[in-house]
């Protein structure tokens, strides 16, 4: 195939990559957003090289009709979760979309490779649409904690460095390792909860600093400066205490205080409009 040809058809690989990394983003974002626990922690994305796709078809005798077809990871999408509970909460969000088709699932999980190699994937059918029109590929979703994929980025190198023929000591160290992570795994998830607390107490005060701040920038529009100045002293002197407690009510107050204000100003404008 030409090199011409072989740009043409990654295209809409890596529109499709482009796509999904930023649909898994938001749907973290959104989370964040309504003060919930994301399952999602990161996500990275990447179009096979030209390199890799030939070495694929070479080793599992591919022709060049059934490339499409048979390579399913030519577009990769990888989801990095905290605890090993929330791979299946992310395994169910994917079920539940529209905009794609799951059409295989792999649980390497709870079926570890020989190797020691753990990962939920998933086979999703994924429409783009190009200046060609619409185009429906396959691409594949690893869906994988923080430890698994530490190991399995440290096995990947290995592996490409002895060509899948890896030296004997080298596989045992991985596997005694592998062992290790499964360990790390369950002794995160026994500490989940509290872990979860935790953040979800962050998320709510930054979500909480965000709108008040929101409120006070807005408040110069409707008020005198002297004013919101004082309101700003207020907040900074409640901040600096660190009680949710405290910010929640003057969350509250300002809110009300704010609605006053823009109310206010609409009277005004009303009564200009009349004269």
């Amino acid at each position: 195939m030409e090199i011409r040809l072989w740009r043409e058809l990654l295209i809409p690989y890596e529109l499709a990559v482009k796509e999904l990394v930023m649909k898994f983003n938001q749907l973290k974002k959104e989370h964040k957003e309504k003060d919930l626990y994301s399952p999602i922690e990161q996500v990275t994305g990447r179009v096979k090289s030209i390199n890799s796709i030939l070495e694929k078809m070479q080793k599992k005798n591919i022709s060049w009709d059934e490339l499409e077809e048979k390579v399913e990871d030519i577009a990769g999408v990888r989801i990095i979760c905290q605890f090993y509970e929330d791979i299946e909460k992310v395994a169910e969000l994917i079920r539940r979309r529209s905009d794609m088709q799951v059409l295989e699932e792999k649980d390497y999980v709870t079926h570890m490779k020989e190797s020691g190699y753990r990962s939920y994937h998933m086979i999703i059918l994924y429409a783009t649409e190009t200046l060609n029109g619409r185009k429906e590929i396959r691409a594949e979703i690893q869906i994988r904690t923080l430890a698994m994929n530490f190991w399995a980025t440290i096995e990947h190198s290995l592996q490409y460095k002895y060509k899948g023929n890896m030296p004997p000591h080298l596989a045992k160290r991985l596997s005694r390792a592998a062992d290790s992570i499964l360990q790390l795994d369950a002794e995160m998830s026994s500490v989940r909860n509290e872990v979860m607390d935790a953040q979800n107490s962050m998320l709510h005060q930054s979500n909480l600093v965000a709108d008040i701040l929101n409120n006070i920038e807005n408040l110069y529009h409707y008020s005198n400066q002297r004013e919101v100045a004082k309101i700003q002293d207020e907040f900074y002197r409640i901040y600096k205490n660190g009680e949710l407690e405290q910010l929640e009510r003057f969350h509250r107050e300002l809110d009300i205080l704010a609605e006053g204000y823009r109310a206010q100003a609409l009277t005004y404008e009303e009564i200009e409009e009349m004269q």
